[in-house]
């Protein structure tokens, strides 16, 4: 027994020092790859003579390769080190699963089936159309500020936000604000929530309607997902009372979902495609009205089955693409930094700094995620180390898909990439010459000429790459309505969840002036609520463009990661982790700079002078107020923040705010992210 057992130890240990012998040489390759990297962008720039070999574009793969052995040392080594030394987890303290365990809310989840649910919540539209924006900067720029931003900020936001919910028994952001710091900074968090998700809802919807305008395949393939889900909903929970189907509806939903996106070619060549073609602002309107109708059913007959279909097409295009960039190896067309670096580029106005940082916002650092992890998986770990997994790994997963999409859109001529994310009378002047647009026009069936956002071109790069592959090249068309499916499937369950998320905050609050709206049973107060958050996100989207929107988006979603890193830091400061407090300062300082910096920028040179233009001025004065709100509200949880460091450094105990938990367990809101 002492023998075997010695053997194991040897083993073990003969393992563990051939995994930091090769994690050490990784380091040193990808620390050299990154010097190269750099200099080969400030060459670039600079107009240095290069060699042959070095003006060659750069090859998709060694980016892919250099970002995953990055995300794995960082959760091998990084990660481990908060879990042990910063937040000292153990599986000797019981998680609130346990300890409020109800079988409702609060049920230990085994964690790879928890791992699933947490990242088909934060990983949403946001990794893919940032990075598809930031593309006009150059490839590397976006790349480096994903890698790294994910491994030292946006891990680490996700996964502190998680454990601190679950030391507070899974309760929400805002309380464990009002908890740490005191009731004001609690209060300010609530509304910041409130008015980013409406914004969020706007940032992501315009994408969805931007790639469904004028696209009669588009629209039957997205509209068949909604009677798709009510039937696997139906068949899963209904058919069999006190059984939960899973198998049969998860193998029909996959297979009515592929058998929609061929069938809607078919449409698409019919005499009724005019049926189903809409302009930008009809797509809108038939947008809101889903929104309403959505957020008044069941959640078992659509968001439920619709969320679960959704992971499998999630987990499985994503494989595909990294499959398909190993095995197709693109060529990056895009340069390592544009011309558009200083600003005046025809997506982004502003410069690289710092609007980089607030367009790539989901991928490398999401304020947004804060909702989630201090929302339902909170209350269903099973383990406290479970937490490591599932808050740092599910974010460096997000990361990996920010970097396929950063690949995918890259892996386009420029000239194409340009033609379709911004209006043609901009196009012209650019200088640039489209490659392959006509020809995959003619192949998808539409004009791509014009379709801002990002959606589209993000679906033709995923097409591009899929077309290489053995046997694939005649499917373009499929593979591209297939790749505006995967996109609209996760912003629809946004909008559904986030309206719902954003109703029950908006009746928390009018219920402190008038109690019958805080009663889920009130149908005057529903419809109110519901209608007045629709509105609210239809409007934005109505009067909008991704210009104006996506900056306000970006600077939110940012600034409530700001917000969420201070409440962090203030966690630790409490709990007598100071010396190790700089994990959560230093992203908070970061993040905090160039988001308030970006912000103030986009006031002063996008959003006020739209109120000096005729047409455009009360979606100037509101993105004006909208932005100034943020603002102040991120200044006001920093200022309380720092006063309740310096109190509990002087020897002042925590605010002792802390409410019972189950008091929330009926106001429970399932809520998916950007």
């Amino acid at each position: 027994m002492s023998a075997g057992h010695d053997r194991l130890v040897a083993v073990r240990n003969s393992l563990f020092i051939t995994l930091s012998a090769v994690s050490r040489k990784f380091l040193d390759y990808l620390v050299e790859a990154v010097r190269e990297l750099l200099s080969y962008a400030g060459r670039q720039r600079l107009g240095v003579a290069r060699t042959r070999e070095e003006s060659d574009h750069m090859n998709t793969l060694e980016l892919l390769v250099i970002a995953l052995c990055i995300f794995i040392l960082g959760y091998r080594y990084y990660s481990a080190f908060i879990a042990a030394k910063i937040l000292t987890l153990t599986d000797s303290t019981p998680t609130p699963a346990h300890e409020l365990a109800d079988g409702r809310n609060y049920v230990p989840s085994p964690k790879w089936v928890l791992f699933g649910h947490h990242f088909a919540a934060i990983a949403g539209a946001g990794p893919l159309i940032g990075p598809t924006l930031a593309a006009q900067f150059g490839y590397a720029p976006g790349f480096i500020w994903i890698v790294l931003g994910a491994v030292f900020g946006g891990c680490v936001h996700d996964f502190v936000v998680l454990v601190a919910s679950m030391r507070h028994k899974g309760k929400s952001l805002a309380q464990i604000a009002k908890s740490e710091i005191g009731a004001v900074a609690g209060a300010v968090t609530l509304f910041a929530v409130l008015a980013i998700l409406l914004v969020t809802l706007g940032g992501l919807g315009i994408v969805v309607v931007n790639s469904l305008s004028n696209s009669p395949w588009g629209v039957f393939t997205i509209g068949t997902i909604i009677p798709i889900a009510i039937i696997m909903g139906i068949w899963m929970f209904k058919l069999d009372p006190g059984k939960i189907r899973v198998k049969g509806p998860s193998v029909a939903g996959v297979l009515l979902l592929l058998i929609a996106v061929f069938a809607g070619h078919l449409v698409a060549q019919s005499s009724y495609a005019h049926l189903l073609t809409f302009s930008a602002h009809q797509v809108t309107i038939i947008l809101m009205v889903y929104g309403l109708i959505a957020t008044s059913l069941p959640v078992w007959l659509l968001l439920e089955p619709r969320d679960y279909l959704a992971t499998y097409v999630k987990l499985g295009t994503i494989a595909l693409l990294v499959i398909g960039i190993f095995v197709v190896r693109p060529q990056m067309q895009f340069p390592a930094l544009s011309q558009y670096i200083h600003g005046n580029g025809p997506i982004i106005h502003g410069q690289l700094f710092p609007f980089l940082f607030v367009t790539i916002a989901c991928g490398a650092v999401s304020g947004f995620h804060s909702l989630i992890s201090s929302g339902t998986t909170p209350k269903m770990l099973d383990k406290e180390t479970d937490a490591r997994l599932i808050g740092y790994g599910a974010m460096a997963a997000e990361a990996l898909v920010a970097v396929v999409a950063l690949v995918a859109a890259c892996s386009l001529n420029p000239g194409d990439y340009y033609a379709i994310n911004v209006p043609p009378p901009v196009f012209c002047n650019l200088g640039l010459h489209t490659v392959e647009l006509d020809a995959l026009s003619r192949q998808v069936g539409e004009n791509l000429t014009g379709r801002t956002g990002g959606g589209v071109s993000l679906a033709i790069g995923m097409a591009h790459i899929f077309r290489n592959l053995p046997l694939m090249d005649k499917l373009v068309g499929y593979w591209y309505h297939y790749a505006i499916m995967f996109e609209a499937l996760f912003i629809l369950t946004t909008v559904d969840a986030g309206t719902r998320a954003a109703r029950y905050l908006l009746q928390e609050l009018l219920g402190r002036v008038y109690k019958p709206f805080a009663s889920s049973k009130w149908i005057p107060g529903l419809v109110l609520t519901s209608s007045m958050v629709v509105g609210s996100w239809g409007y934005l989207i109505y009067t909008g463009s991704i210009a104006t929107i996506w900056p306000l988006f970006g600077c939110g979603n940012q600034l409530l990661a700001t917000a969420a890193l201070s409440i962090c830091t203030t966690f630790l400061v409490n709990h007598g982790k100071v010396k190790y407090a700089w994990v959560t300062l230093l992203p908070t300082v970061f993040v905090g700079a160039t988001t308030l910096a970006a912000a103030i920028l986009s006031i002063k040179n996008i959003f006020w002078p739209m109120v000096h233009k005729s047409g455009t001025a009360l979606q100037g004065y509101l993105d004006v107020i909208l932005m100034a709100l943020f603002v102040i509200g991120v200044v006001v949880i920093i200022g309380c923040s720092i006063h309740r460091c310096w109190a509990t450094l002087h020897g002042a105990p925590p605010p002792d705010v802390d409410s019972n938990p189950e008091e929330e367990q009926g106001k429970l809101v399932k809520v998916s992210c950007c």
